[in-house]
């Protein structure tokens, strides 16, 4: 009996073998002649085009019109002194002390003194001139006293009109004696001035650069001292271009002077910052870069949260003028060569010169590009970072980054 159930599952299989085969081999026959082929579906033509363009290469773009920005122009500069003074001796003579003020790096004030010249021949001088004017003082009350005589002894005679010669009333000899006090006088002064400057003085709080001499040396008149620096405040010349100038007010100096326009400036590794005015405006031009430059003014560099030292190298930034009509494009935008890529209508690609106003942190704003080459949607898709591969014409698929 399980025999007979065996040859009837074996017959069984072999049955369905046959006739799968015969389905398999029946489907993959050419219909005949008279027979129609079956009905294919279609395939729908979004499907290729979507694979056509998938095909395009991509490119990144970044949709921009026309709007309004403040200019910023750059610049840059060295912060230097006001006053750079070469300190020099007025007067000859030994150098008796040298203050510890008088020292590279110190700060000093107004009339400190620095060093001190040996004064007594100055002091001599001196007491001689007081003498001087004394003795010319007491020849000018005699003189006048003589004139009084001669003319009261002139108006005894009973002569009438002048005398013949201005020597009878001594007239002469008291201008003679008026002058030399006059001239004592002023002597007086210099043997003063001259014993003033027997003391080293600073002419303005300043900084002390370099100092020239030692106790014991002996300085003639116009013998370098030593170098200051006033510290009340910096100046930093920053040339600009044609193109800068442009993006600035036309400043005028007498305005400036009461109303200074405010600069933010920054050290070399931008670490540091201080605030400015610009002070004034050069009107010529330098000869060798052909600029012409702001005058920027930091007050109390010294008293600043950091320093500013003369002598350190900042970048000057300046707010400017309000343009209308430009384009924020990242600075990636803009191709070695100077150009603008961008996307055209058709999908093409396409450039144009740029024509750059001013960059401010990241961003370059440039002109609009002719307008025959504007879209009919008014906006551009300017492709952020364009290739050296790029040709003109190439069909691409456009693709907008934030």
């Amino acid at each position: 009996m399980k025999l007979n159930r065996l040859n009837v599952i074996v017959t069984v299989l072999s049955l369905g073998s046959i006739f799968v085969a015969v389905g398999y081999t029946a489907s993959h026959l050419p219909p005949s002649p008279n027979q129609k082929a079956p009905e294919v579906e279609k395939i729908e033509k979004p499907v290729a085009t979507t694979t056509a363009v998938s095909l395009l290469p991509q490119v990144g773009v970044v949709a921009v019109s026309g709007q309004e920005y403040q200019a910023e122009v750059i610049g840059f500069g060295e912060a230097t002194p006001r006053y750079e003074l070469t300190l020099s001796a007025e007067i000859s003579g030994k150098i008796d002390s040298v203050s510890r003020q008088f020292e590279s790096g110190q700060v000093i004030k107004k009339g400190t003194v620095l060093g001190q010249i040996n004064d007594i021949s100055y002091q001599q001088a001196l007491t001689q001139a007081q003498t001087d004017v004394a003795q010319a003082e007491l020849d000018l009350l005699e003189e006048q006293r003589e004139g009084e005589q001669a003319k009261s002894e002139w108006l005894r005679s009973g002569l009438s009109g002048e005398p013949a010669s201005p020597l009878v009333l001594r007239t002469p000899q008291l201008a003679q004696a008026t002058a030399a006090l006059e001239n004592a006088k002023l002597a007086l002064k210099k043997a003063k001035q001259d014993v003033a400057y027997t003391k080293i003085t600073a002419p303005f709080d300043a900084l002390v650069v370099s100092r020239d001499i030692q106790p014991g040396s002996y300085v003639q008149t116009g013998t370098q001292l030593g170098t200051l620096y006033s510290i009340a405040e910096v100046e930093i010349n920053v040339p600009l271009s044609d193109l800068q100038w442009q993006n600035l007010p036309d400043f005028d100096n007498a305005e400036l002077a009461k109303t200074p326009w405010n600069v933010t400036l920054y050290s070399a590794n931008g670490h540091n910052q201080w605030q400015g005015y610009i002070e004034r405006v050069e009107q010529h031009l330098t000869q060798t870069s052909r600029q012409r430059s702001l005058i920027v003014v930091v007050d109390n560099p010294l008293a600043q949260q950091a320093d500013l030292y003369p002598g350190t190298f900042v970048k000057a930034q300046i707010n400017g003028k309000t343009l209308s009509n430009l384009w924020q494009l990242p600075s990636s935008a803009i191709s070695q060569q100077g150009d603008i890529w961008f996307v055209d209508d058709n999908g093409l690609l396409a450039k144009s010169a740029a024509a750059i106003a001013f960059e401010k942190e990241g961003f370059v704003y440039v002109s609009p590009i002719a307008n025959e080459q504007q879209t009919q949607s008014g906006l551009m898709q300017i492709i952020k970072r364009p290739l050296s591969s790029f040709k003109v014409g190439i069909k691409v698929l456009a693709k907008v980054e934030v």
